[in-house]
């Protein structure tokens, strides 16, 4: 009897990885939210790393996930850990805003360009994709068209219990941008 509309988080995250995978990328680490979103079990946070998880698998990508509490000191700890248990790793997928602009200036201290060296997508806002240090590559979060949506529902409702808006689920389709953060992978690039 409930009522809900959010965007398609298992979709978004499989997005992300046959937008890697298609790039090359056959090792992709996702920089998570912080590790109480997912002790949690916090809905857009799980769906997400499963749609990630199921696609990798199905496209045999090597996947790792790693929560981060997005700090500079914290997401330097995560990113030193990743490239030490996966020094393989081309491609990060980022579902913490607060972790990009870290991340960004860290792959770029370590020597890492972006997106020549390693490609970064992203789950989060289109302000933050599109105003970060390196516009990036991602599935925004159409915020707007959530609330107008979840409006529309409660008028619906509010209308009559029994129209077709009154009760369910409506999953909105996620739609990723290509921006500056991602391209092919290094070793395959043309005398790369």
């Amino acid at each position: 009897g409930l009522n809900c509309v959010d965007l398609d988080f298992a979709a978004a995250g499989a997005l992300c990885v046959e937008h890697l995978a298609g790039l090359g990328h056959r090792e992709i680490a996702v920089v998570g939210g912080s590790p109480g979103v997912y002790a949690r079990h916090t809905g857009f946070a799980e769906r997400t790393l499963g749609g990630l998880r199921e696609r990798a698998a199905l496209l045999g990508v090597g996947l790792l996930h790693r929560p981060c509490d997005g700090s500079h000191d914290a997401v330097a700890g995560v990113l030193a850990r990743i490239l030490d248990e996966r020094p393989g790793v081309s491609a990060f997928v980022v579902q913490n805003e607060s972790a990009v602009e870290p991340l960004l200036a860290l792959l770029r201290r370590t020597g890492r360009a972006v997106p020549e060296d390693v490609s970064v997508v992203a789950v989060c806002p289109e302000a933050v994709a599109a105003q970060a240090s390196v516009p990036l590559t991602a599935v925004a979060i159409p915020a707007q068209e959530l609330g107008r949506r979840a409006v529309e529902r409660l008028f619906a409702r509010l209308a009559g219990p029994d129209g077709p808006e009154a009760t369910g689920v409506e999953l909105l389709t996620p739609v990723l941008t290509v921006r500056a953060s991602s391209g092919p992978r290094a070793a395959l690039r043309v005398g790369g």
